[in-house]
């Protein structure tokens, strides 16, 4: 699961707190008010339960994570949210988005060696062609806030809860390979020999080998919703609403060493190039803690995500802000998202460049590596999914609505898509007074388009067609205001591929003089007037 914290704040939305990411609370989580205290010596009384199958008879497989542009949670195995690919090309325009019903998406992307993206949708799993359009669908009838995994041969891995509670394991043409029963919120991660790793709501960091059998469980003193990363050696680290921030051995879950944070570990860990372990307590710091288990430093960062390096070695996460902070603990810089991170982890591309969501603003950013706003996208709804970036440079994020929510798609536009539809109509008129426009654009491989435009004044009209390569299109429409206005429009086409913007500039005349109808019959005669004295209007 992609989980954040409130930092303490009530939400103002009338929401089950069993499926916010700032309030996320099983039947076996207790609030604090109420909470025992786990003493000292009840902390050191943490059990092993394992069932650990003779190696000579393991069904092991070889098979590790997919080597794709974005196969698991965070990204790989140490939870970098670091890409290799570029997203230079990338300037806030939207490819295409998708609508899922119900609770929009609450969880991260990955993505395919093929192009196939998977994300979780509510109660179901999704897989779409990287056009956008639906591959298939499977419907778990469950709750789902884990963020899959891919392994090498395909196979997608997620967590369920509250109803079908199960780790599931699906086929790439989406039928059901096999199940383990488990509430999970945590998001598996794949080790190179195919174990899968993930947190329960049983108290458990739980290892299973491909073919979905128990290798081995260990048993903390809470629930885990952290997710499981994995460092260089192999050693498995995960942390608990116990406080703990757990390092295990791979091969049977026993204990290596825990370190003791101020309070829950809800959030998961990544690791650093030089294979230090940093993971976000509920106390609201930042923890750097060294292979062996002992304290590096803290930074207090006020919660929120997980952590994710960039590609310099800086690391990223925040609540109210954004933090920046330097390996050596201290802060680089602050970036304000004018909102609250709540499942919006920060990912980075091999440019530098941060992207993020923030939870009640609505919006995708794009944050420079100084700390600059680059660009920033309102894409409606909250935005508590992990994003992903893809080989193209893509970048997708999820948003949730009131009965739904898009995965979006930000990137380059393909060379096959259509024109920037041309718009012709009257740029002065007459509040409350109808008028056509029409609107067109071409596909350079002459396939039929759809329409979508908005009027400048919070109305739209939603794609509609479909109309041949460079057909006239003409729509109607008033204002019913005084003002100026931009009409924006785009063309996708058939194959969902979506065009850039055309817009026109529209002036309702501020002035009731000028309304005159005799005046506006002659200038509608004589354009250029219209237009000079349009330009007067607008100064």
């Amino acid at each position: 699961m992609v989980v954040g914290f409130n930092n303490g704040k009530e939400s103002s939305k009338v929401k089950d707190p069993l499926e916010d990411y700032y309030g996320v609370y099983s039947l076996e989580e207790i609030p604090e008010d109420i909470r025992p205290a786990i003493s000292e010596e009840e902390s050191q009384e943490v059990s092993i339960e394992q069932k650990v199958i003779d190696s000579k008879e393991s069904p092991v497989s070889l098979d590790g994570p997919m080597d794709s542009a974005w196969p698991m949670y965070c990204h790989d195995t140490r939870h970098t949210g670091r890409s290799p690919f570029s997203t230079t090309s990338t300037v806030g325009i939207e490819k295409w988005k998708f609508w899922t019903e119900i609770d929009g998406i609450p969880s991260g992307i990955v993505i395919s060696n093929d192009g196939t993206i998977y994300f979780s949708g509510s109660y179901d799993l999704y897989a779409l062609y990287p056009n956008g359009t639906q591959k298939w669908r499977y419907e778990m009838i469950a709750t789902v806030l884990s963020c899959p995994a891919i392994d090498e041969n395909g196979n997608i891995y997620v967590g369920t809860a509250y109803v079908n509670k199960n780790l599931y394991a699906i086929n790439p043409n989406g039928t059901l390979k096999w199940k383990f029963p488990a509430q999970i919120f945590s998001s598996p991660a794949i080790g190179n020999d195919g174990t899968i790793y993930f947190g329960d709501t049983d108290n458990n960091i739980n290892a299973l080998y491909s073919n979905g059998t128990l290798k081995w469980k260990y048993k903390t003193n809470n629930v885990v919703y952290s997710s499981p990363a994995i460092g260089f050696d192999g050693t498995i680290y995960c942390g608990s609403h116990d406080t703990y921030l757990y390092a295990l051995y791979p091969n049977n879950g026993t204990l290596k060493w825990r370190y003791k944070t101020g309070d829950w570990i809800r959030t998961s860990p990544c690791i650093a190039d030089d294979g230090t372990i940093l993971v976000v307590s509920l106390d609201y710091y930042l923890y750097a803690v060294n292979p062996n288990g002992t304290l590096k430093w803290k930074t207090k960062v006020g919660a929120g995500t997980s952590p994710t390096i960039g590609q310099d070695g800086t690391i990223y996460c925040g609540y109210e802000k954004l933090c920046a902070i330097n390996p050596n603990g201290s802060v680089k810089w602050t970036f304000d998202v004018k909102g609250e991170l709540r499942g919006a982890i920060p990912c980075n591309s091999i440019d530098g460049t941060i992207y993020l969501g923030n939870g009640d603003g609505s919006d995708i950013i794009a944050v420079n590596p100084d700390g600059t706003e680059k660009w920033r996208v309102s894409i409606g709804g909250d935005v508590e999914s992990a994003p992903a970036i893809g080989e193209d440079g893509t970048v997708y994020i999820g948003s949730r609505l009131l009965n739904g929510g898009y995965l979006h798609a930000f990137g380059p536009l393909d060379s096959d898509a259509p024109s920037a539809p041309i718009i012709t109509g009257k740029t002065i008129g007459i509040p409350g007074v109808e008028y056509d426009y029409k609107f067109k654009s071409t596909s350079p491989v002459g396939r039929n388009l759809y329409y979508y435009i908005t009027w400048g004044d919070g109305s739209k009209k939603d794609w509609f067609g479909p109309f041949g390569s460079g057909e006239e299109v003409t729509v109607s429409h008033a204002w019913t205001n005084q003002g100026t206005y931009t009409i924006r429009t785009r063309a996708k086409d058939t194959e969902n591929m979506w065009g850039p913007w055309g817009e026109l500039q529209v002036t309702m005349p501020r002035d009731k003089s000028i309304s005159n109808s005799l005046l506006l019959r002659f200038l509608e005669r004589y354009s250029l007037l219209n237009r000079l004295l349009s330009l007067i209007e607008l100064q």
